[in-house]
C-alpha cells in the first residue's frame, strides 16, 4: 500500500504548499463552473478506456494516472480557495467517505479470500442454478467482491468437463457480482456510501427486496433454461478430452492431507463479527465527535474502522495458507481499488459542490432533466441515468453524484423512498451491463479466462447483457419507477 500512501501524500502536499488567494472557506459569491468537473470526468474515462486501449500502460501506472488527475483538480482549487479550504475539503472526503469505504472493501476482500469451497461435484443445470442463487444471496452478506471470489472457482471446477462455459460466467457476473448485492450496504459499494451518508442499514433490504427478487428470479429462470439446452446439445468434454479441474490441488497435498470441502472455516466467525461491527456502528450513537481540519468524525465510525482492520489482520493471521493458494489470493485487486478510489473521492469534491448549488449551479440542466414539470422528482429518469452512467463509469461515484443531485439529505430521501430506490437499484443493477460497471466484473472475467473459458469481448459482453438483462430492467422500471 506504499503507492497509495505516496499518492495521498502528494495530493495533500500539493494542495497545502501552493500559494493561495485567501485562507478559509470559498467565497460565497463564487459559483463553480463545469471546468471543475473535468478531472473527475477524466479519471472516470481513464478507468473505462485505458484498460481496453492501453492495458500494459494502465496496469503499470494506474496509480500515477489517478494521482495526476487529483493534482490537476487540487492545484487550481488550492490557488482559488486557499490551502485551509482545500485541506478541509480533502479531510471531509477522505475521513468521512474514502477511508470507511476502502476499509470495508479491504475487510471483505481479506475475509472472503480466506474462505475456500473445494466441493467436488459434477455440474447439472439445477446445481449450476443453485450455485448462482447462493452467490446472489451471499453477495448482500459478504459483498459482491467477496461472494464472487468465494464461488467462481467452485462453479468452474464443477463445470470443468463442460464444452461451453461462457454463459456460466456471464450470468455469474449478472447475479453474483452485481444484482445480488442490492439488499444491504455490505453488498455493493454504492449502498455503503449511502449508509455512510445516513441511510439506515436495513432500508435497502426493505426498499429493494421486490425489484431484486424479480430481477434475480428472471435471470435464474433464463439461466436454467439456457443451461439445460446447452447441456443437452453440447458434448461432455472439449475436444473429446477430459478437462482438468481448476485449480488443481498439488499431488503432494493430495497424498498427505484429507480432502476438506471448506477450507478457512474460521472466517465464517470473522465474517459474522464484521457484519456485527458494521451494523452496530449504525445503531450505537454515543454523541462523541473529533474535529480534524473542520471535519467532524464520530466516535462510532472511528471504532468501526479500527475494528474492521483488526478483524482483517486476525483473519489473515489464522487463515490456512492452503485457502489462499487455492483461491489464487493476492493483494493486487484491492490495492488497485484503493488507489483509484482515492483519486475518485478527491476529484469528485467540486462536482458535489456544483450539485449542491442546485438550479443555480452549472449542472442545473441535469437537475431539470430529473425533475417533473410540477417540481416532483422523475423516478424513472433517476433509475436510467444513474444506471446508464454506472454501466460505463463506476457505480459508486455515479451513485454519489445522483444522491447529491436528489438533495443529499438521507432523512428526506428515505422518506421519499422511491427516488432513493431508483438511484440505488440503477447503480447496483446496471453495473452488470458492461465489464467496467462494477469492480468484480473484470476480476471474474480474468479468473474465468485463466481457467480456459472463452469470454466475450467488451462489446460481445454488452450484446449478452442487452439481450438478457436489459429487457428485465425495462420491466423493473415499468413496475417500480413509472
Amino acid at each position: 500500500m506504499r503507492g497509495l500512501c505516496r499518492a495521498a501524500a502528494t495530493s495533500l502536499a500539493t494542495a497545502l504548499a501552493l500559494p493561495c488567494a485567501a485562507w478559509g472557506a470559498p467565497r460565497e459569491d463564487m459559483a463553480l463552473g463545469l471546468a471543475w468537473a473535468l478531472p473527475f470526468a477524466g479519471l472516470l474515462l481513464s478507468i473505462a478506456l485505458l484498460p481496453l486501449l492501453a492495458p500494459r500502460f494502465w496496469h503499470a501506472h494506474f496509480g500515477k494516472v489517478a494521482a495526476a488527475w487529483s493534482v490537476l483538480m487540487l492545484t487550481p482549487y488550492a490557488w482559488e480557495f486557499g490551502a485551509h479550504a482545500t485541506g478541509a475539503a480533502l479531510a471531509h472526503a477522505i475521513l468521512l467517505e474514502y477511508l470507511p469505504f476502502v476499509v470495508l472493501l479491504f475487510a471483505l476482500y481479506t475475509v472472503a479470500g480466506g474462505l475456500c469451497i473445494d466441493v467436488r461435484l459434477r455440474a447439472t443445470p439445477l446445481l449450476n442454478t443453485a450455485l448462482l442463487a447462493l452467490g446472489a444471496l451471499l453477495a448482500s452478506v459478504m459483498g459482491t467482491t467477496g461472494a464472487a471470489m468465494l464461488l467462481i472457482r467452485p462453479l468452474l471446477r464443477a463445470n470443468a468437463r463442460r464444452a461451453t462455459r461462457t454463459h456460466l460466467v456471464v450470468f455469474f457476473i449478472f447475479l453474483v457480482a452485481n444484482v445480488g448485492g442490492a439488499l444491504s450496504p455490505l453488498g455493493d459499494p454504492p449502498l455503503f456510501l449511502g449508509f455512510l451518508n445516513g441511510v439506515p442499514f436495513f432500508w435497502t433490504t426493505d426498499a429493494l427486496l421486490w425489484p431484486t427478487l424479480l430481477l434475480a428470479g428472471g435471470l435464474l429462470l433464463a439461466f436454467f433454461l439456457l443451461d439445460a439446452w446447452i447441456a443437452r446439445a453440447g458434448p461432455a468434454a472439449r475436444n473429446g478430452q477430459e478437462v482438468p479441474e481448476v485449480p488443481e490441488v498439488p499431488e503432494a497435498n493430495k497424498s498427505q492431507e484429507p480432502h476438506r470441502p471448506l477450507i478457512g472455516s474460521v472466517n465464517l466467525v470473522t465474517l459474522a463479527a464484521l457484519i456485527a461491527v458494521v451494523l452496530a456502528s449504525g445503531l450505537w450513537k454515543p454523541g462523541i465527535r473529533f474535529s480534524i481540519l473542520d471535519t467532524s468524525v464520530e466516535l462510532q465510525n472511528l471504532v468501526r474502522d479500527l475494528l474492521l482492520l483488526l478483524l482483517s489482520a486476525l483473519s489473515y493471521r489464522v487463515t490456512p495458507r492452503e485457502a489462499y493458494r487455492l483461491n489464487a489470493f493476492h493483494w493486487g485487486p484491492i490495492i488497485e481499488v484503493a488507489k483509484l478510489f482515492l483519486g475518485i473521492f478527491v476529484t469528485i469534491v467540486p462536482v458535489i459542490a456544483i450539485l449542491q448549488d442546485g438550479d443555480a449551479g452549472a449542472l442545473a440542466g441535469l437537475t431539470r432533466l430529473v425533475t417533473r414539470a410540477d417540481g416532483a422528482p422523475h423516478e424513472a429518469r433517476y433509475f436510467w441515468l444513474t444506471g446508464g452512467l454506472s454501466a460505463f463509469l463506476d457505480n459508486a461515484p455515479t451513485y454519489l453524484v445522483f444522491y447529491n443531485l436528489a438533495g443529499g439529505d438521507a432523512a428526506t430521501l428515505v422518506a421519499q423512498r422511491t427516488v432513493l430506490a431508483a438511484i440505488s437499484s440503477g447503480a447496483v443493477f446496471m453495473g452488470a451491463l458492461t465489464y467496467i460497471g462494477n469492480a468484480p466484473n473484470f476480476m471474474v472475467k480474468a479468473i474465468a479466462e485463466d481457467a480456459g473459458v472463452t469470454m466475450p469481448s467488451f462489446f460481445g459482453y454488452m450484446a449478452w447483457s442487452a439481450t438478457l438483462l436489459l429487457p428485465l430492467l425495462v420491466g423493473i422500471a415499468v413496475l417500480f419507477f413509472p
